[in-house]
């Protein structure tokens, strides 16, 4: 028997079900009439949007996302539908996955394997199904299941047993450097043991801090991928299933390092300033790797008119600074203005002398510049409608090395996620496509420009000891001891760790950011502000 089916790796909007189930609509008729689709497969809980979070707990919503099935069920013939939706069976709320067809309901499954680790909070929402669920479609028996459960050893075989002739999943995987290569083995791996082909799609787009990042495919009953969709890319594809196993088609490249951090954060940006209706984005430009970075990937995002920048100069900062700002902004066709923060700073300065009298200077007159910024950016963000995108990286928010309501206050974190080195390697890849940040910002040593003649090596271990540090500390788990035995010294151990451990409280107060390590600040990891505890 044959049977083609489509994958439909659609961007979804969470909690606008109104506009969910018109999509998902439009897109199955699409598939019929242009594409001959026999099924068309959405990702996981496509008719709210993944995550849904809190939302979850509401009745009214669940209520309207139920009744959405049959909405879809209504408007559409002749193309059978496989769609995710949180279905409601009296006290208990699944995360469920309903085949339509005709105008019925002819099967529908409950996920059994909830995630609830990292970015996943599924227990504390759903309740756990407990069978396979198998439907005949054109004389082919076919199985449904939904993200982790092909994750997990036994489910698979589960279906294989109950008739299963080939699986559909649905998804939604969120993105992380490199995970795509653990996605594939482990499935290919799974459906080799069991001998069924299975067709994987997956969610595409942006939420909040996670990329979901596409890259639907289709594995046989050998365990090899004969059809991947592209990354970071809306795709509706139809694969051929004939014979028992699916048609070799296309094969989009897979993950390849940097290039496709890049256009995660590029969709991050793009997604959160489009979905949450703002005009476009404003950033601070200080001629600095950071902000060089954040105003590349925010062009390439959003387009150079939806963009502005400003220069804020303080009396410390060094005229390198400003002409390589400028010759940016230029490159790029952005607009930019040039507010130099000198009069504010005097004017505080002047304000706190009398409480000041008999300190010393310290970093609290460094902070003052930066807020001045702050302020400046705030009130262009609030004047004209579009997000403050913040600039600090990974490896700053982690040591605290940023002013709150200074360079920390905006609504938005693009490179939150994204180490100092990693910084580096994507400016170097954005030039190669076309150079647009002067080399001379990437050649430079990074300075905050606070105070005469800084530089972070001030402050700091150098960034290719801290980076490796942080990575064994924050994202691994590894103790202080662990990290040492490394071959780290025990000087930039402990100081990188102190660091950590001590500055919670700001990374509790710095606007969100989009995640692109196996283990982010905020969804991941989660450390109380308040704690006795040291890592050292």
């Amino acid at each position: 028997m044959s049977l083609k089916i489509a994958l439909a790796q659609i961007n979804f909007l969470v909690g606008n079900i109104t506009a969910n189930v018109d999509n998902i609509i439009k897109t199955a008729i699409y598939a019929r009439d242009e594409l001959s689709a026999d099924i068309v497969v959405f990702p996981e809980l496509t008719i709210t949007g993944y995550p849904a979070e809190d939302l979850l707990f509401r009745s009214d919503f669940i209520e309207v996302a139920n009744n959405a099935i049959y909405q879809i069920a209504d408007g559409i013939t002749d193309v059978a539908v496989v769609v995710g939706f949180p279905e409601r069976d009296g006290d208990n709320l699944y995360n469920s996955a309903a085949v339509l067809y005709q105008g019925v309901i002819l099967a529908c499954y409950r996920k059994q394997a909830l995630p609830n680790y990292g970015v996943f909070d599924e227990q504390r929402y759903f309740t756990a199904g407990i069978q396979p669920c198998v439907f005949e479609f054109n004389g082919i028996f076919i199985g449904l299941t939904i993200c982790e459960d092909v994750w997990k050893n036994g489910i698979i075989d589960a279906n294989k047993e109950a008739g299963a002739e080939l699986l559909l999943t649905l998804n939604a995987s969120p993105f992380n450097a490199g995970k795509i290569h653990q996605r594939e083995a482990i499935i290919c791996q799974q459906v080799k043991a069991a001998s069924i082909p299975l067709f994987y799609v997956n969610q595409i787009g942006g939420q909040d801090e996670l990329i979901f990042d596409g890259a639907s495919f289709v594995a046989n009953s050998q365990g090899h991928i004969v059809f991947r969709a592209k990354e970071f890319q809306e795709q509706i594809s139809v694969i051929e299933f004939d014979g028992n196993n699916p048609l070799l088609s296309s094969c989009a490249p897979l993950y390849k390092e940097i290039s496709s951090e890049y256009n995660a954060l590029v969709l991050g940006i793009k997604d959160y300033v489009r979905k949450n209706g703002f005009q476009g984005a404003i950033l601070g430009l200080s001629g600095g790797i950071d902000s060089a970075l954040v105003l590349a990937l925010a062009v390439d995002a959003l387009g150079h008119d939806k963009v502005e920048a400003v220069l804020m100069p303080s009396r410390f900062t060094q005229d390198m600074s400003n002409e390589d700002a400028i010759k940016q902004a230029e490159i790029l066709g952005v607009k930019y203005h040039v507010i130099p923060i000198t009069p504010a700073v005097n004017a505080f300065t002047d304000m706190l002398a009398e409480v000041f009298a008999g300190t010393a200077k310290d970093t609290t007159e460094e902070n003052i510049q930066a807020r001045c910024r702050g302020v400046i950016l705030m009130a262009l963000s609030n004047k004209q409608g579009k997000l403050l995108l913040t600039t600090g990286n990974k490896s700053e928010m982690s040591v605290g090395y940023a002013t709150l309501y200074g360079d920390m206050a905006g609504g938005f974190a693009p490179i939150k996620d994204v180490p100092k080195l990693l910084v580096y390697q994507l400016a170097r890849y954005r030039n190669s496509l076309c150079e647009v940040i002067p080399e001379r910002v990437i050649t430079r040593p990074p300075s905050a420009e606070l105070a005469p003649d800084q530089i972070d090596a001030d402050s700091l271990p150098p960034y290719e000891v801290l980076d490796p540090i942080l990575e064994r500390y924050v994202e691994l788990d590894e103790s202080a001891e662990e990290i040492i035995a490394a071959g780290f010294k025990r000087d930039d151990v402990v100081r990188a760790i102190n660091l950590v451990d001590k500055n919670e409280y700001k990374r509790r107060q710095s606007p969100p950011g989009i995640r692109i390590t196996s283990k982010a600040f905020g969804r991941d990891r989660r450390y109380p502000i308040t704690s006795g505890y040291r890592g050292i």
